[in-house]
């Protein structure tokens, strides 16, 4: 291997690194944090002088921040069912039906996705109001599958764009309806479309924060976002950092463990459509 390829592969491993540090660094500081108490928060430490768990205890053992982690859990669950079935649909009719206008309604679906959340909220909190779901979980669940769907769509329909058509035609010759070829036929070879759109779905419901701080009004209510941001110390003038960093890595380190056991399915998935032939 010549120099000018060692200095290549010394460069590009450098950069990679550095990236690897700037992202993973946050979530080290918060780990960090959130093993600390009283003065020593204010105190920059990069390696852990001392293993405090007692901010994680004091979380575990508030109810109503369990209480509103399975609020995250039955919202953001729901969200990506709701989410995957209307996305399944929505995509076997733009990549197999043809009709006019589907190329205009497929740019259309994947323009309101450039629309930023405070632009309709106003509109959307009229809306929940309207219907009678405020201060419910259908309130989140409404608004996070509309914003959901068009990623959902775009990637679903790009997915079964590529699928032979071979196969669906061999469907329709043995009698299969459009419902029993998209459940029976399709979605197993879509399950790396659907594992990552799921999962892009669960992540961004379970992070979600604007909408969950608007349409909700009581504590039962509340997701962990919001209940994280709610947290309060022993006067109205202290911040608990430490509560609120344990409570955060608490509710990450579910996500990364996702994330690592569905990496392989993330990419192809993500990656799908990209290659023709």
């Amino acid at each position: 291997m010549t120099n000018k390829a060692l200095f290549k592969k010394a460069a590009f491993y450098s950069v990679v690194v550095i990236i690897v540090l700037i992202s993973v660094f946050p979530f080290y500081y918060a780990i960090l944090t959130s093993l600390k108490t009283g003065s020593d928060l204010f105190k920059v430490n990069y390696f852990p002088s001392s293993f405090n768990f007692s901010n994680y205890i004091d979380v575990l053992n508030n109810g109503q921040f369990i209480r509103n982690t399975l609020n995250s859990v039955f919202i953001a669950s729901t969200t990506v069912i709701f989410a995957l079935f209307l996305a399944v649909t929505a995509s076997y009719a733009l990549a197999r039906v043809r009709f006019k206008g589907r190329r205009l309604l497929l740019m259309a679906i994947l323009a309101i996705s450039m629309f930023p959340q405070i632009a309709v909220l106003a509109g959307l909190f009229e809306l929940i109001r309207f219907i009678g779901i405020y201060n419910t979980p259908w309130a989140m669940i409404l608004s996070y599958t509309i914003f959901t769907l068009p990623f959902t769509v775009w990637v679903l329909t790009t997915f079964m764009r590529d699928l032979p058509v071979e196969i669906e035609e061999a469907a329709i010759v043995d009698g299969a309806t459009p419902w029993v070829i998209i459940t029976q036929i399709f979605m197993p070879l879509l399950w790396p479309a659907l594992v990552t759109t799921g999962l892009l779905a669960f992540i961004g419901a379970w992070n979600e924060f604007l909408f969950a701080l608007t349409f909700t009004a009581s504590e039962t209510m509340r997701t962990v976002p919001v209940a994280i941001a709610m947290l309060s110390g022993s006067s109205q003038y202290e911040t608990p950092w430490g509560l609120i960093m344990a409570a955060s890595v608490l509710v990450t380190i579910p996500l990364v463990i996702l994330v690592l056991i569905f990496q392989r399915k993330i990419v192809s998935g993500l990656t799908a459509g990209g290659v023709k032939g």
